[in-house]
Formats: C-alpha cells, sequence, structure tokens
C-alpha cells in the first residue's frame, strides 16, 4: 500500500508515525524542528489513517510492510523512526522484521506487551455522529461534547473531519467525512493492543519515553523492554501524559534530539 507522507529537510532518514486517529499533520511541528538539525523527516499516515489508502486488512504485520514499501519507492536503506503509541507498536514490529533497515528506534509511551481496547468511549462518540445527517463541524463538535469530556481528545479528533466531494443525482455534493475508517479500525480493535511476539529481539539503541502522567509503561515494562530490546533506556517526560510531544514538547524534543544524535 503506497501510503501518504510529507518530506521535511534533507539529511539522515526519520521516519516519524502518529497513534491511532491521529495523521502526521499532528506532528508537523516538530519534524520541521527536527529537519533543522539534519534530518529528512518522513511524517506518515499510516493505513486507514490520514489520506493513505483504507482497508479493511488492519494489523501490525501489514502497517510494518507499508511501511518497507514507502522506504522501497523512496530510496531509504535504512532509517531512523519515531512512533507513538499505535505508530510505537508499528516500529517495533518493523525493526523486528527488518533490523538490517532499521537504526535508532523512539518509541513513545507504549510498551511491546498486549493491550486490551482502549478507547471505548471515543469509538462510542464516533460511532454516534450520524456524518449523512448533520450538516456543520459545529454539529459533529456538540456530539463529541455530548459523550467525551476531555477537550484536548474533541479537538484531536475533529482534527480528521473534512467536507469530502460526494455524488447524488448525478451532482456535486460536499459532506462531512473522517479521515480515519472507522469500520476498520472497529473491526480491527483488537489488534492494535498486540504484543510483540514472544522472543523478539531488536540489538539496536532504542529509546522508550513515557510521560510522567501516563500508565502506557509502567515499572513492571521495563523488563518486558528489555527481554525485547536488550539497548534500550526508557526516559520519563514531566508534565506529560500519553501524549508526550504535545504536552511537554521542549523537553520531548530535546530527549529525542539527543537520543538520535548519540555516538
Amino acid at each position: 500500500m503506497k501510503l501518504f507522507f510529507k518530506k521535511t529537510g534533507e539529511g539522515k532518514p526519520l521516519l516519524i508515525l502518529h497513534g491511532l486517529f491521529g495523521m502526521s499533520d499532528n506532528w508537523m511541528t516538530l519534524s520541521k524542528q527536527f529537519a533543522e538539525h539534519g534530518f529528512a523527516c518522513y511524517t506518515v499516515d499510516l493505513r486507514n489513517h490520514g489520506r493513505s489508502p483504507h482497508s479493511e486488512t488492519f494489523n501490525y504485520q501489514v502497517m510494518a510492510d507499508d511501511l518497507a514499501e514507502l522506504m522501497a519507492d523512496e530510496h531509504i536503506s535504512s532509517t531512523n523512526i519515531i512512533g507513538h503509541s499505535m505508530g510505537g507498536k508499528t516500529a517495533m514490529f518493523f525493526a523486528a522484521a527488518h533490523p538490517e533497515r532499521t537504526e535508532r528506534l523512539v518509541v513513545v509511551d507504549i510498551a511491546p506487551r498486549f493491550y486490551p481496547p482502549q478507547h471505548d468511549s471515543v469509538m462510542a462518540a464516533l460511532q454516534n455522529i450520524n456524518l449523512e445527517t448533520i450538516s456543520s463541524r459545529k454539529e459533529a463538535e456538540d456530539h463529541l461534547r455530548n459523550t467525551l469530556g476531555d477537550e484536548a481528545t474533541i479537538q484531536f479528533l475533529l482534527k480528521n473531519l473534512y467536507w469530502s466531494e460526494a455524488t447524488e443525482k448525478k451532482l456535486p455534493v460536499k459532506k462531512l467525512a473522517w479521515r480515519f475508517n472507522l469500520p476498520a479500525i472497529k473491526k480491527n480493535i483488537d489488534a492494535i493492543g498486540e504484543a510483540l511476539p514472544a522472543g523478539t529481539r531488536f540489538n539496536k539503541p532504542v529509546l522508550f519515553v513515557r510521560g510522567e502522567k501516563s500508565a502506557y509503561i509502567t515499572k513492571q515494562d521495563e523488563a518486558d523492554i528489555k527481554k525485547h530490546f536488550p539497548l534500550s533506556q526508557v526516559a520519563t517526560v514531566a508534565k506529560a501524559g500519553h501524549w508526550v510531544h504535545t504536552e511537554n514538547p521542549t523537553v520531548f524534543f530535546d530527549t529525542v534530539l539527543e537520543f538520535l544524535n548519540r555516538e
């Protein structure tokens, strides 16, 4: 599958992968900063997200294969990768399958273990919105606010809402649509929590970055991380939850840049 991406800068390749319901736009500010420090940043829309194609098949194996195809198309022999949450899991699966094509890995607020579905309330809120009947973004926002209490989550989801051009009675009409493939995500939601297979190892430097206020990477996870990634370290970013890179972007950027440039 040919993924949509935005390339920023020239230099050492750096793939940046968003989390569930995200897209490349979420990372544009940070990608420009990395580009200013000698990286060619490929900010990617994973399948079923952003402007990348939709598919009923949605799991980490095919998402890792998509990255391999992107690298082949762009003539990238090996790369550094930053991945947040679902993107971090995708990065782990890719590195395990293609160690020779992976230099350094930055995994943001996700561990290699299995996670039960984390997004029941978000899925319910999204499914509660009938895009066939609403006529404004404000209506969609009101629907989300009635069911979700977190304003940051509401605004994050609304970034995915756009006006698509459909055809009715041979006349073009504008309709609101989600950039993510909600039916495929719902159908495959258990696959998003999948653990890295037992015995999988990646013997190159890996940085796990967790938010101080997040429970996604626990102390108990650190032993499991070391089994899969013996050359890994875990860094904690203060005053940040699961959205580490948006809640404390300065410390996140400095921490990751130091790791990527380390001899």
